[in-house]
């Protein structure tokens, strides 16, 4: 699973560098909000594989900690007091993991807590390999009456009535897998709470189902980036029509005119068919030279200070103060 998660981040942040300056529209809600880059929504979910793997890493030393010499109810009745000390260390040698014997040896005979643990953090990577893969599917949908912004390579024929039609199949897979695991981890979790008194005789469910998890996992993170994610192709031509025709820059404009006036501005944009562009130019709001800076697709995916000198002309000159004059007037009639 760990070399997996690690080939799988590592082709996403190859996608990521050769889409560092392709821009696309953000959304929220499902609805358009700000520009962002293919780079940097690659970039995000490396990233949550890289902290999935800080996860499970933090699971291993829980687990690396053996109740054996515990006997019955860890208390040790029968054994020899050296013997959980050399079986564990036997046990170190064979699997060349840094095994140790558990400080409580009543509390392992009881709680699976580190098997929980770990298994809540297969919960979590599922969770977000089922959010990646939707979005796939999202970003992948049409093609002509879709998101279209990218495209999905193709792994069987296509539909069975719709000729020539690609399903976004190995993302559906792969979410369908998460859905097992977080199945599984209500499992585990419910087992692991069925101990009753000094021991846990869930064990077996508990871990067959974190194994399943494990297996299930690692088949899904290998099939998605052989079969989808090596071959995904972004639309830079698709993604820039829709960041050109669409009302996303606005918001950087709320500096310089104001959230009332921009929303104003957007909503005549809206009502009329034209651009952001040709109204704010139609009511002479900025100059052609500043706007084209402010309005720069690839400026706008990252922080940027606003210009107090350029904010302070703009609402000084007449054809602001005419705009804004007319908006007061049209809320007071």
């Amino acid at each position: 699973l760990e070399r997996e998660l690690r080939v799988l981040e590592a082709t996403w942040r190859r996608h990521a560098r050769a889409h560092r300056a392709t821009v696309k529209p953000g959304r929220t809600h499902l609805q358009d909000a700000v520009p962002i880059t293919y780079g940097q929504v690659f970039r995000g979910y490396a990233s949550a594989l890289a902290r999935a793997r800080r996860r499970l890493d933090r699971c291993r030393r829980d687990l690396r900690e053996l109740g054996l010499g515990g006997t019955a109810v860890g208390t040790g009745i029968t054994a020899h007091p050296r013997f959980g000390r050399l079986a564990v260390r036997a046990l170190a040698r064979l699997t060349g993991e840094p095994l140790r014997l558990a400080p409580d040896r009543v509390e392992t005979s009881w709680s699976l807590a580190p098997l929980v643990e770990c298994s809540g953090a297969l919960h979590t990577l599922a969770l977000d390999l089922a959010k990646c893969c939707r979005d796939l599917r999202l970003l992948a949908s049409g093609p002509q009456t879709g998101l279209g912004e990218i495209v999905l390579p193709a792994v069987e024929p296509g539909s069975s009535v719709m000729p020539g039609k690609v399903n976004p199949s190995v993302p559906e897979c792969v979410e369908m897998i998460a859905y097992q695991v977080v199945g599984n981890d209500a499992a585990v979790s419910r087992a692991a709470a069925a101990g009753e008194l000094e021991l846990n005789v869930m064990t077996p469910l508990v871990a067959f189902d974190l194994a399943w998890s494990l297996d299930l996992l690692t088949a899904g993170l290998r099939l998605l980036r052989v079969r989808c994610i090596a071959g995904l192709r972004v639309d830079r031509e698709r993604c820039r029509a829709l960041v050109e025709g669409s009302l996303l820059p606005a918001t950087a404009l709320a500096p310089y005119l104001g959230y009332e006036v921009v929303a104003e501005v957007v909503k005549e944009a809206l009502r009329s068919g034209r651009s952001l562009r040709e109204v704010v130019l139609g009511h002479r709001l900025l100059s052609p030279e500043a706007l084209d800076r402010l309005l720069d697709p690839l400026a706008l995916t990252r922080p940027r200070a606003a210009d107090p000198g350029l904010a302070r002309a703009v609402r000084a000159s007449p054809a602001y103060r005419a705009y804004r004059a007319r908006l007061s007037g049209g809320r007071a009639g």
